[in-house]
């Protein structure tokens, strides 16, 4: 017995001394071995702090790993550690699995460059050779890895091309894993924008076999600038910002997008894109879709709403092309280059694609949207391709359309917008939702001064517009594509005043054209219905042009009747406000013959008192300036000239002189200094004039004017009866700067009798029919 006893402790001392050994050698032996050969078999370097086998149990760890790029000493992976835990006994049944995979704070980097990635060599390397034979059929390996969880991730991506620099933090992953006899993989999933701020948490389920999937994710103000990234690629020059919020559940199939479902809440936040971070062409606060139900395979698209919080979009024109062509190419060719390109991905391409193939049968299909709606827009035009800017926005611009849906006999939308500098717009439109040839359209445009237009006026003509108001409204009802409509345009208190005479600009007789279309009340007043079909409809002339007739040969009956009117109208005018001439301090003959009487009145009346309010286009007023000031020193520079040469001549000349000259645009550009992106003449000029300059020609002519209006009350000692109040900064609804006077105490008996007057002529016909236009034009004097 006690030799057997030995002999079994032997045995069993030689065993555990065998496992100890095998488990205390085995780990520093594959550490050796996985150094050694790892270029051999994997064709990159590895390295790692330690590795424990227990080739009992099944487990391996490996501690701080690192996998370097091919033939360079840069990281391709890294990981603080792997555990892995293999199943010994199933290996017995030919079974492969492994129960548990861990992976410890990851690191990747993914480089692409065109359609080759840095992990190429890996996959060619493993990649089933075509020269070997084929092996005979056998059963298939049942392989298992379950139970798979990666914790604080960190992935970057860099594609060399666009390019594009982006990465994901906190990247954490919990699975069931991949089983040979199970088809469906369930996976958690969170992680967190690298760039900025933001995250992202959900499951997937997968079955590996149909790629059909079921997916839930919840965004929280995850940064967008992946999307940037990609839109450089797409322009010449800009900007881009955004982040996500979006609790969405879809499932679909991996190989086709039509067999997609989804439903819930996308919220896109704090939308910035445009020529810089300070300036923006697209912007809003919030884009909010609430989806029901999308099913494009089935043609259902039901959404409960749709609707954007205080966008923006301004459209600027310039001499060249605009600035949407300006960022994306002549008619997008940057985008049809990027397009065209089938070794290069863009994701903002790719979405839009995904985009135009999800909604491709939207209108086909049983849609319906309870709510669209457009919440205090601001929609703005700016043109400069003309001798001065030109400036108008649709603000505050709302849109609202409620119940669209095919089973709705019509599709009621309302439309609602101000108009600056001034004015207003509405909209209504019904349309049927079966038959887009069968819309009601209902517009109304009101309150728009004709001197918005001097810019455009100007160009053309020469004449520029410092009275009248501009009323539209039009009824539209079509019927299977026929037309059957009403518009009508009044133009109340037309007025030219004199002939700038400028380069840039054409001559056209406005005056005498205005003597034959305005009507005997001062107003011009047209209808011309539209009939036919709308793809090739009908303008009907007849009320325009027996108007014209009507105009040239009873209106001058009419002469010595209209001429009192205006001389009344000028009379009020004369005594409310006094008009500068953009640029300009002197006063005309007839504004010093205003102030004399307005002299006299204070001597003749003790206790009236006189308010004066300067009302000033600033923005106006600093351009004019600042282009004069541009063009002088061109002109200097041109005709080797200095300042103290400087004429009245010559700063006639020069402002005759037009600012889209090309010897000029030449001298400008010379002056530019290396800045980009800069396409208008008005910006070109403020890299050759410095803003101070224009600040102090401005405040210059401000004073001078206060001086020129003073001198007269100054000379005959009622002074200190005349008052300047603060001044404004506004659009002045006669499109120039003015000072608007107001009376304290009596009023000039030669105002009161006018208003007298005017009351009374705007009870009389012709006017009678546009008194209250009338009389808010009188108001704005």
């Amino acid at each position: 017995m006690s030799k057997l006893k030995k002999t079994l402790l032997i045995i069993t001392g030689t065993i555990v001394a065998i496992v100890v050994a095998i488990i205390i050698f085995i780990s520093p032996i594959a550490k050796y071995v996985i150094q050694k050969y790892d270029v051999k078999f994997l064709g990159r370097e590895i390295t790692l702090n330690w590795i424990y086998i227990n080739p009992f149990t099944g487990y391996v760890h490996i501690d701080d790993m690192k996998v370097f790029e091919n033939k360079t000493d840069s990281v391709f992976f890294s990981t603080s550690g792997i555990s892995v835990n293999f199943e010994m006994f199933k290996l017995l049944s030919k079974k492969y699995i492994i129960s548990d995979f861990t992976l410890t704070a990851p690191h990747a980097k993914i480089l692409q460059d065109k359609a080759s990635f840095n992990f190429d060599d890996i996959i060619k390397r493993f990649a089933p050779k075509d020269s070997l034979p084929k092996p005979k059929s056998k059963e298939p390996t049942k392989f298992s890895l379950m139970n798979v969880n990666i914790t604080d991730g960190l992935f970057y991506y860099r594609e060399k091309q666009t390019p594009v620099n982006y990465y994901i933090k906190k990247v954490n992953i919990e699975s069931t894993g991949l089983q040979w006899d199970v088809d469906t993989i369930a996976t958690k999933f969170s992680l967190q924008s690298g760039v900025g701020t933001g995250n992202i948490k959900g499951n997937i389920t997968l079955n590996t076999k149909t790629n059909d999937y079921k997916l839930a994710v919840t965004v929280r103000k995850f940064e967008l600038d992946i999307f940037g990234q990609y839109l450089k690629d797409l322009i010449n020059y800009g900007s881009f910002r955004a982040n996500l919020d979006a609790d969405v559940k879809s499932s679909g199939n991996l190989k086709d997008q039509k067999k997609m479902t989804t439903s819930g809440l996308i919220v896109v936040n704090d939308f910035h894109f445009g020529k810089s971070p300070k300036e923006d062409y697209l912007a809003f606060n919030k884009l909010a879709i609430n989806i029901i139900k999308v099913s494009p395979k089935n043609h259902i698209y039901k959404y409960d709403s749709l609707s954007i919080m205080q966008p923006y979009f301004k459209f600027e024109r310039y001499d060249s092309l605009d600035n949407i062509q300006r960022m994306f190419g002549k008619k997008g060719a940057n985008v049809k280059a990027a397009n065209a390109d089938p070794a290069k991905f863009n994701l903002v391409i790719e979405l839009a694609k995904t985009i135009k193939v999800i909604s491709r049968n939207f209108f086909s299909s049983k849609y319906q949207i309870g709510k669209i709606a457009i919440y205090g827009a601001n929609l703005k035009y700016d043109d400069y391709s003309l001798s001065e800017k030109f400036s108008a926005s649709l603000n505050p611009f709302t849109f609202y359309a409620d119940s669209i849906n095919k089973e709705q006999k019509r599709v009621d939308c309302v439309i609602k917008s101000g108009i600056k500098p001034y004015g207003h717009l509405g909209v209504t439109v019904s349309i049927n939702p079966k038959d887009s040839t069968d819309f009601n359209i209902k517009c109304g445009i009101s309150n728009i001064p004709l001197s918005m237009f001097n810019p455009f006026v100007i160009k053309y003509t020469s004449f520029p517009l410092d009275r009248g108001t501009l009323e539209f409204n039009a009824n539209w009802r079509v019927v299977n594509g026929m037309v059957n409509s009403s518009n009508h345009l009044v133009i109340v208190d037309p007025r030219t005043t004199k002939r700038l005479k400028n380069k840039d600009t054409k001559w056209i007789p406005v005056p005498l054209i205005m003597a034959f279309v305005r009507e005997r009340g001062n107003v011009i007043d047209y209808e011309i219905p539209v009939t036919g079909n709308i793809k090739n409809p009908e303008f009907h002339f007849k009320d325009a042009i027996f108007d014209l007739i009507d105009n040239i040969f009873v209106k001058p009956a009419t002469i010595p009747y209209r001429m009192e009117v205006k001389s009344t109208e000028n009379e009020i005018e004369k005594s409310l406000s006094l008009k500068w001439q953009t640029r300009n301090d002197i006063l005309e003959s007839k504004q010093e013959k205003f102030i004399d009487r307005m002299v006299d009145f204070l001597k003749d009346n003790p206790n009236a008192i006189v308010d004066v309010y300067p009302q000033h286009y600033i923005t106006k007023e600093k351009e004019y300036i600042l282009l004069f000031e541009a063009k002088k020193k061109y002109f200097f520079h041109a005709n080797h000239r200095s300042p103290l040469t400087f004429t009245e001549s010559d700063s006639e000349e020069v402002a005759k002189m037009s600012i889209k000259d090309n010897s000029f645009i030449k001298y400008l550009n010379t002056h530019l200094n290396g800045a980009k992106n800069i396409f208008t003449v008005q910006e070109k000029c403020t890299h050759l004039i410095d803003a101070n300059i224009v600040n102090a020609k401005y405040a210059a002519l401000n004073e001078q004017r206060m001086h020129v209006f003073l001198a007269e009350f100054k000379d005959k000692k009622v002074d200190n009866r005349v008052k300047f109040m603060p001044s404004e900064d506004l659009i002045p609804y006669n499109g120039f700067s003015f000072y608007k006077i107001k009376y304290k105490g009596e009023f000039p008996e030669s105002l009161v009798e006018a208003y007298e007057k005017m009351s009374e002529y705007n009870d009389e016909s012709p006017r009678k029919k546009f008194k209250k236009e009338h009389k808010s034009s009188l108001k704005k004097l």
